[in-house]
């Protein structure tokens, strides 16, 4: 008895002994990382491949590692450079380290699966860097499962889909610039609407993502996901490029490095883009950007970007065009039954980004914008349903001017005992919109006001706090978020003959719950949980007396992401989605109208290869059962809400002076109104885009609908009536997506 309980004494205190030399032994391991040339990298993943342990450089390329020993492997990756491996010594715990990363091409050797909330966005910024983009919209196609549709001419905003939803023009998704919001509220043409073609392609950096309302930091329009382009801070080199192709297109792009020092950088971009599409009657399509950039960085002490930029575009279109006139032969397929459609737009913006380093792990971020911003839109749905004489065409216009500001602080690092970690975020925000002469009129070939059905002034205030923490024990990283949102409606009707102004607000609590456990730094899951919303029209809140001012969003993600080789990354989530009551604004109409509450349900699966160092493959599918909640079994179709998508294709890098991609995009078959009686018909397109160098030139062919396939880019189930017919017929009206349009390109950096 004795000679048992003494060894078991000596086991405990052996034990004892391990355990306080391990605790001991266990360190921070601090440090910065750089590039060759000095630069501070930020976001730069930290693995400890013997503790499991993580973490990311700071704004300041600073690290902290908890849990380090002598002979631990540390990882250091991130993409456009060589992983880089440190086995840890005594120097580097009582002294620090500092690792210098050096460029590589971009592959899937450089992405490291750890517990961040927004980990494919990472992975998917391996799609942009391989295959950038020719369009500032095109790039919302890079996030999983989000296909875009345009119907005006190229010079109105595209329509939308992702996740089941028929977003229009931006409802149930945030879209944002470097933080500035894109989507405008209480809109003419429909709430929510995002018109991105103010960014210039080339000066995209970035784009960071996230699906479902899990998002403290992301307020209004905030259900399906967001969106957010970051733009180049400094560009490398200056550059001019020339495009030229079918259907009289032309596009010039200039980038202008105007200023580099050791701490300020400037540059100058601008844009002109020509086309007349390739509709019988010309789009005479025109779009002018200009943008300038200031970046200022005192390195541990703050960070200054100052962004202005101008955009301005005119265009004619040939609108959404009947079947039944095609079939008929009264118009071919790219013809028109009201050419006389079209608009003007423009915007003017003003961004300041400034970061404040208060310490090693606080920081101060403060973003601040205004924006100038005009619309017009003449567009004719139903032809000559309501008036058989002079036809249905609308007028959309409106006067906007938009302000914004946001201060975020951010406390990092926190030790919670030995290995544990937390950090926090907590930022106070404002939004305003003030909107003049929002109006919808019935006029004749765009010159003539027939009758005015909408007219007056809009004030929208949103007022926003958030606090966001993350907590993170072994393997565990626990994100709890909460957002408080106060809106302030104002409406006047210019329409009546008295004084007519009605207001209205209200306030929203929405809290979030992610949960991620790291099985190592290949492999992860999820669960995501979280309570979001959308604003409605500031029209729609004053006719309702405030009621379903701001219907929520219940969402709920659980998936995995996995790396079971350098070259392989797969990725699948199911999730579902449930949406209150809301009353919607019909800007086309001038009506409000119930929409009912409805239920998404759906599984996204996806997988990047690195087939060789030149080769990148990936693909993404999704499937969404997207049904309203309040109606009868077989009449609860979600109309235009995509079922079945699918993106992907392959990419060539560095394959001697050649490089290039070829892509493919699929929609299936989905119902056009509630019952599935009318169907909107799927399509399959593909797009090709080489390039070849030679030193700093570039000669590009770019090929857009390479198989040249007939499809419907944009399709709704409408009532109309022709001139020659006596009674409306519903079916579905559509926008022909483009043929198969060749272009030329040439580029030479300086």
């Amino acid at each position: 008895m004795n000679y048992s309980s003494n060894w078991a004494l000596r086991l405990l205190t052996i034990f004892l002994i391990i355990g306080a030399f391990n605790i001991t032994n266990a360190q921070n391991l601090k440090g910065v990382v750089t590039d060759t040339s000095g630069a501070l990298l930020e976001n730069v993943g930290i693995f400890n491949q013997t503790s499991g342990q993580h973490s990311h450089t700071n704004l300041s390329g600073l690290f902290s590692l908890p849990s380090s020993q002598i002979n631990d492997s540390i990882y250091f990756s991130n993409l456009g450079y060589k992983t880089f491996v440190l086995v840890v010594n005594q120097n580097h715990l009582s002294e620090g380290v500092e690792v210098i990363l050096e460029e590589s091409s971009i592959n899937l050797d450089q992405v490291v699966v750890v517990s961040k909330v927004d980990a494919m966005s990472r992975i998917v910024n391996v799609d942009i860097q391989n295959d950038p983009v020719k369009s500032s919209q095109e790039i919302l196609r890079k996030v999983p499962g989000l296909l875009i549709g345009q119907h005006a001419g190229g010079g109105k905003a595209e329509q939308i889909f992702l996740r089941g939803f028929d977003i229009d023009h931006g409802t149930d998704v945030a879209i944002s610039v470097d933080g500035m919001p894109v989507n405008m509220v209480s809109h003419a043409h429909g709430q929510g609407y995002a018109d991105l073609h103010f960014v210039i392609p080339e000066t995209i950096d970035n784009i960071n993502f996230g699906k479902g309302p899990y998002y403290a930091d992301k307020g209004d329009f905030n259900t399906a996901g967001f969106v957010d382009l970051n733009l180049k801070k400094s560009i490398d080199k200056s550059m001019l490029s020339y495009e030229a192709g079918q259907f009289n297109t032309n596009r010039f792009v200039g980038l202008f490095n105007i200023l580099e020092s050791s701490k300020s950088d400037a540059y100058i971009a601008s844009e002109l883009y020509l086309t007349d599409g390739p509709f019988h009657s010309p789009q005479n399509f025109n779009r002018i950007n200009i943008l300038g950039r200031y970046h200022y960085k005192d390195i541990g002490k703050e960070e200054l970007t100052l962004t202005a930029s101008h955009f301005q575009s005119k265009w004619d279109a040939s609108g959404q065009i009947p079947q039944r006139a095609i079939d008929q032969e009264i118009i071919g397929r790219f013809g028109a039954i009201d050419d006389t459609e079209g608009g003007q737009t423009s915007r003017t913006n003003l961004m300041l980004n400034h970061t404040k380093f208060l310490g090693e792990d606080q920081f101060l971020k403060t973003r601040a914008f205004v924006s100038k911003y005009d619309f017009e839109l003449f567009s004719n749905f139903t032809f000559f349903l309501e008036d058989p004489v002079n036809g249905d065409q609308i007028r959309q216009y409106e006067d906007r001017t938009i302000m914004g500001a946001e201060t975020i602080f951010e406390q990092i690092d926190i030790p919670v005992g030995i290995d544990d970690r937390f950090k926090y975020s907590a930022g106070l925000g404002f939004r305003h919109d003030n909107v003049d002469d929002v109006s919808l009129a019935h006029t004749l070939n765009r010159k003539t006001i027939l009758e005015q059905y909408a007219f007056g002034d809009i004030d929208e205030t949103n007022i926003y706090s958030f606090i966001n923490g993350e907590y993170t024990t072994g393997n565990w990283t626990f994100n709890p978020s909460i957002r408080l949102d106060y809106f302030k409606f104002d409406y006047e009707n210019k329409l009546s003959e008295t004084y007519d102004n009605k207001s209205e607000s209200k306030a929203i609590v929405s809290p979030k719950l992610n949960t991620i456990y790291t099985f190592n730094r290949n492999w992860q899951m999820f669960l995501k949980t979280g309570l979001g919303f959308h604003s409605n029209d500031a029209r729609v809140v004053t006719a309702n007396e405030g009621q379903e001012i701001l219907p929520k969003a219940y969402g709920l993600d659980l998936g995995t992401i996995i790396k079971p080789t350098d070259k392989l990354v797969l990725n699948a989530t199911l999730w579902g989605l449930l949406l209150d009551q809301e009353f919607v604004y019909v800007g086309d109409a001038g009506i409000v109208e119930p929409s009912g509450k409805t239920r998404r349900l759906g599984v996204e699966v996806g997988g990047r290869y690195q087939i060789l160092d030149w080769l990148y493959l990936y693909s993404d599918v999704n499937y969404t059962y997207a049904r309203s909640t309040e109606e009868a079994d077989g009449e609860d179709y979600i109309p235009l809400a995509p079922d079945f998508t699918a993106v992907g294709g392959l990419s060539i890098t560095d394959l001697g002076n050649f490089s290039g991609n070829l892509n493919y995009r699929y929609l299936g078959d989905r119902a056009a109104n509630e019952d599935n009686s009318i169907v909107a018909e799927g399509y399959f397109v593909t797009d090709l885009n080489l390039n070849y160098d030679i030193k700093n030139w570039t000669i590009g062919l770019i090929v857009e609908n390479l198989c040249d396939t007939e499809w419907n880019e944009t399709q709704f189930a409408t009532e109309s009536r022709l001139f020659n017919e006596t009674a409306s017929v519903e079916e579905i009206h559509f926008t022909p997506g483009t043929p198969f349009y060749l272009r030329g390109k040439v580029a030479v950096s300086f």
